[in-house]
C-alpha cells in the first residue's frame, strides 16, 4: 500500500477493494467511551462557547451529526463499527485492566509500558459529574441526547449511561 502512505488519505477517498486490503494488514483497536462522558469533558475542556452545560448540549443538538465536532459526534459515524472490523474495541474507564491485555497480545511487557491509571477514581469523578451535568438539562434535551447517540448507545455496552433508556 505504498501509494496510499505517500501523501494523507482518508478512507472515505478510497475505492471499497482499497479499504478491505489495507485494514486487513492493520490491527485496528477503537477507543469508546460514553457519550455523555465525550460532552462533558468536551465542556470542560473548553471547546463550547456557551457559558452553561444546556446551552452547550442545545449548541451540540442543533449542529446534528453531520455539522457537528468530532468531539461530540456519536462514534459510530466518525469510527464506522459497521463497517471496519476492529480487533479490538477498549471501553474508557476499564483502561489499564484492557490496555494490559492489548500489549500482552502484542508481545510488549505490559506493566513497563503503561501509565499509572486509576479507573476507579476516574469512573466516581464521571457519575458524580453526570449527575450534576445531567440534572441542568431539560426533558426534551434529554430526550434529544439519548436520539442523537442512539446508535453508540445501541453499539456499545455503555449500560449504565444517563442517555441509556
Amino acid at each position: 500500500h505504498q501509494q496510499l502512505h505517500a501523501k494523507e488519505t482518508r478512507l472515505s477517498e478510497l475505492k471499497q477493494t482499497e479499504i478491505k486490503a489495507m485494514l486487513g494488514s492493520y490491527t485496528k483497536v477503537l477507543f469508546v467511551r460514553d457519550p455523555f462522558h465525550r460532552l462533558i469533558a468536551t465542556f470542560l475542556q473548553g471547546m463550547g462557547i456557551n457559558p452553561s452545560f444546556s446551552s452547550f448540549v442545545q449548541e451540540v443538538l442543533d449542529s446534528g451529526t453531520h455539522n457537528g465536532s468530532v468531539a461530540w459526534k456519536p462514534l459510530v459515524s466518525v469510527c464506522q463499527p459497521c463497517l471496519i472490523q476492529y480487533d479490538y474495541v477498549v471501553m474508557f474507564g476499564f483502561l489499564r485492566q484492557e490496555l494490559g491485555h492489548l500489549l500482552r497480545r502484542a508481545g510488549l511487557p505490559a506493566g513497563s509500558l503503561l501509565p499509572e491509571l486509576t479507573d476507579s477514581q476516574v469512573q466516581w469523578t464521571y457519575r458524580w459529574l453526570s449527575e450534576q451535568m445531567f440534572s441542568e438539562l431539560s426533558a426534551q434535551q434529554k430526550k434529544q441526547l439519548s436520539h442523537f447517540y442512539h446508535w453508540d448507545l445501541a453499539a456499545f455496552p455503555f449500560s449504565s449511561s444517563f442517555l441509556s433508556d
